[in-house]
């Protein structure tokens, strides 16, 4: 499946569009010395602030960009890709919706059993760009050239995406059962090398996704041992991910129990007939 991934031409665009819109310049560039600059570039006496007027207009921008590119994913499984997904019953509220979700029903209103799959997107401009007086946005160098912290690469949206991810895992059995991906267009930072991994491994997040194949051409982590995050490089690599999410039945369950209760758990389960009834067994015993 041939697909378009996040490159510096779509982080152009988005100021393109952003001024046409009218936008100023001072909602989205930071003013350094008489110049106009995505992120304050490094060496500038001028502290790596966050320009709040911008962070509105990018998510937007990435969430709508973000279904664009998922949508003939979803199509060739047979879902929609459906942006500000609401789902009470899992913690989905209008104020918190999904940003993004694989749904068996075209409607933002949504049950869980149509919940196929969540998306939480944590993208931002990532690397640095001049604005010049005709109205070009040129390129200025990478992430590792400027003083901001942009996507996966901030503490707060790695924090954001993991308490959104728990607050559905602990909404009910119903929030269970859904697979949730973080999707970034940066790396991480190795402080988070070892977290995402275990997310992964205890099943509150099935991975964190970088949809920025070329995010600079120095050294950077491109993806974990455990496969908790991982940088995507092609449409069929992302595919691949969606769909065995989407095609496998999965279940979250998150217990402390003495070695003594779990051993009568498993001896218990184990009584059934073959593997799926042990499984459904199981889990109804650790949940009681």
């Amino acid at each position: 499946m041939k697909i378009t991934l996040w490159n510096n031409n779509i982080e152009k665009e988005f100021f393109r569009k952003s001024l046409e819109s009218f936008s100023t310049r001072e909602q989205l560039f930071y003013h350094v010395d008489d110049e106009y600059y995505a992120y304050i570039p490094k060496g500038s006496k001028l502290e790596g602030q966050t320009l709040q007027s911008r962070n509105s207009l990018i998510g937007q921008f990435t969430e709508k960009w973000c279904r664009e590119l998922f949508n003939p994913i979803a199509k060739k499984i047979g879902l929609y890709a459906i942006n500000g997904v609401v789902c009470n019953e899992i913690g989905l509220t209008r104020s918190s919706s999904a940003d993004l979700a694989f749904c068996a029903k075209d409607s933002i209103e949504q049950k869980p059993e149509d919940i196929k799959l969540i998306f939480e997107v944590k993208m931002s401009i990532v690397s640095n760009y001049k604005l010049i007086q005709s109205g070009t946005i040129k390129y200025v160098g990478d992430y590792t050239e400027h003083k901001g912290n942009p996507s996966l690469l901030r503490s707060d949206s790695m924090l954001k995406a993991i308490g959104k991810s728990i607050n559905i895992r602990v909404s009910g059995s119903k929030g269970a059962t859904i697979p949730i991906l973080i999707l970034g267009n940066s790396p991480i930072t190795k402080n988070y090398e070892k977290k995402v991994d275990y997310l992964r491994k205890s099943g509150v997040i099935q991975s964190f996704l970088s949809l920025n194949p070329n995010p600079t051409s120095k050294e950077y982590i491109s993806s974990t041992s455990g496969n908790g995050f991982i940088t995507i490089n092609n449409g069929k690599q992302l595919f691949d991910i969606c769909n065995n999410l989407v095609s496998n039945e999965y279940y979250y369950f998150s217990s402390m129990k003495s070695k003594i209760e779990l051993g009568k758990i498993i001896s218990l389960a184990n009584q059934e007939k073959d593997e799926i009834a042990i499984a459904e067994k199981f889990l109804q015993l650790i949940n009681e």
